[in-house]
C-alpha cells in the first residue's frame, strides 16, 4: 500500500522567507585595476558584474592606475556590456604604465561590419574621465562608515594619493580619515608570500606607493600574494566554449588578443575578488595576523604578530580545484537582462 505524505509546505515556505530575511546585504565594492596589463584584471571585472547580478555585491566605482587612455575604455567597455554603463570611472594621472597593453585599443575601438562600435560604450578616453583620486573620495563619502570594501589588483598609486588627499566638497576629513571611517577592508592582489623571495610586479613597479599604502593603511588588509593565483589558472577551454552565447564577446575576445590561444592564464586578481565578496567562503585558508612589510628592494615581507591589521590568504589543493571552477561560473555567467 503507498502512503501519501503531505509535506509542511507552510514551514518551509515560512523557512525560505526567513532565510531571504537573512540574506547578507550586497558588499559595496570599489575596483582598482591596471586593467591592460594583464587578462586577469578583465576577467576579475566580469567576474564582480556577475556577483553583483547574483546580489552578492555593489560595484561603486572603478578606478584605474594604468595610464593609458584606453584603458578607462576598456573598463566602461565591460561595464556596458554586463548593463551597468552607468558605473563611475576614475583615471589616473602621470602613472607608470602609459603603453596601451594588447586588448585595451582594439576592444574600445573595435568595429562591427557596418562600421559601428562592436561593443557600444559612452567613454572614450581616459582623458575624459575624472581623476581617480577624486572618485575615490565622492565614492567613500556617500556609503555607511564601516562598510566598504576596496579590491585593488594594480599599483598602489591611486590607493596612496587617497591617503594623502585634502577635504574637500565631497568630504570635511583627510584621505586617512576618510578610508578609516569607511572602509572596512582593502583585498589587495600584491607580494608574495611563499619561501622563495620574489619581486612581485604590482608592488616593484610603482615601489612608493606601494610601501605607503602598507605601512600607513588604517584599516585591515588582506593580500593575495603571486603564489596564490599562479597556482589557479584560468582554463583556456572555457574561453572557447563558455562565451558563445553572444557573437562578440569583449572579455573572451581581449583573453584571445592577450596572449596566442589556447593557453590556461593566472588569475591573480581574480582571487582578490573572490575573497572580498565572499570571505566565509571557505575558498582560501587565512595567514595569522601580522604585518606585510615592504622592503626598498620591493621584496615584500610578512611579520606575525598578534592583532596585526594584515593577512595573507593560503590554498590547499582542494581549494584550488573548488576556486577554480568557480572562477569558470562566474566569469562565464550571462549578463542580466535590462
Amino acid at each position: 500500500m503507498f502512503h501519501w505524505v503531505v509535506l509542511p509546505c507552510v514551514c518551509l515556505a515560512a523557512a525560505a522567507v526567513a532565510a531571504e530575511g537573512e540574506a547578507k546585504a550586497p558588499v559595496p565594492i570599489i575596483f582598482d585595476t591596471d586593467i591592460g596589463n594583464d587578462i586577469d584584471d578583465a576577467l576579475s571585472l566580469a567576474m564582480i558584474h556577475a556577483l553583483a547580478s547574483r546580489g552578492e555585491c555593489r560595484l561603486l566605482a572603478v578606478t584605474v592606475t594604468k595610464d593609458n587612455e584606453f584603458a578607462a575604455p576598456m573598463v566602461d567597455v565591460v561595464n556596458t556590456f554586463y548593463g551597468r554603463g552607468e558605473i563611475p570611472i576614475g583615471m589616473v594621472r602621470k602613472g607608470v604604465t602609459p603603453d596601451e597593453g594588447k586588448y585595451n585599443r582594439k576592444i574600445a575601438t573595435a568595429k562591427d561590419e557596418k562600421g559601428e562600435p562592436l561593443y557600444p560604450h559612452d567613454l572614450l578616453s581616459g582623458k575624459e574621465a575624472p581623476e581617480a583620486t577624486a572618485l575615490l573620495r565622492k565614492a567613500l563619502a556617500g556609503q555607511a562608515d564601516g562598510s566598504v570594501v576596496i579590491v585593488q589588483v594594480g599599483f598602489s598609486t591611486n590607493l596612496a594619493r587617497l591617503l594623502d588627499s585634502k577635504p574637500d566638497d565631497a568630504s570635511p576629513l583627510d584621505g586617512k580619515a576618510l578610508v578609516k571611517a569607511k572602509v572596512r577592508l582593502l583585498s589587495a592582489m600584491a607580494g608574495n608570500f611563499d619561501a622563495r623571495p620574489h619581486k612581485e610586479y604590482n608592488v616593484v613597479t610603482d615601489l612608493r606607493p606601494a610601501k605607503k599604502v602598507f605601512g600607513e593603511w588604517p584599516t585591515p588588509i588582506v593580500a593575495s600574494g603571486f603564489e596564490i593565483g599562479r597556482v589557479i589558472k584560468y582554463p583556456a577551454k572555457s574561453i572557447e566554449q563558455d562565451y558563445g552565447y553572444v557573437p562578440h564577446h569583449p572579455v573572451a575576445e581581449a583573453y584571445k588578443l592577450y596572449m596566442k590561444m589556447p593557453y590556461d592564464r593566472e588569475t591573480w586578481d581574480l582571487t582578490s575578488v573572490l575573497y572580498a565578496v565572499r570571505p566565509d567562503g571557505g575558498y582560501f585558508g587565512l595567514s595569522p595576523s601580522g604585518r606585510i612589510v615592504v622592503r626598498d628592494d620591493g621584496i615584500t615581507e610578512f611579520r606575525a604578530e598578534e592583532g596585526g591589521p594584515h593577512r595573507h590568504l593560503t590554498v590547499t589543493p582542494e581549494q584550488i580545484a573548488r576556486v577554480r571552477e568557480e572562477f569558470v561560473k562566474l566569469c562565464s555567467q550571462r549578463p542580466r537582462q535590462p
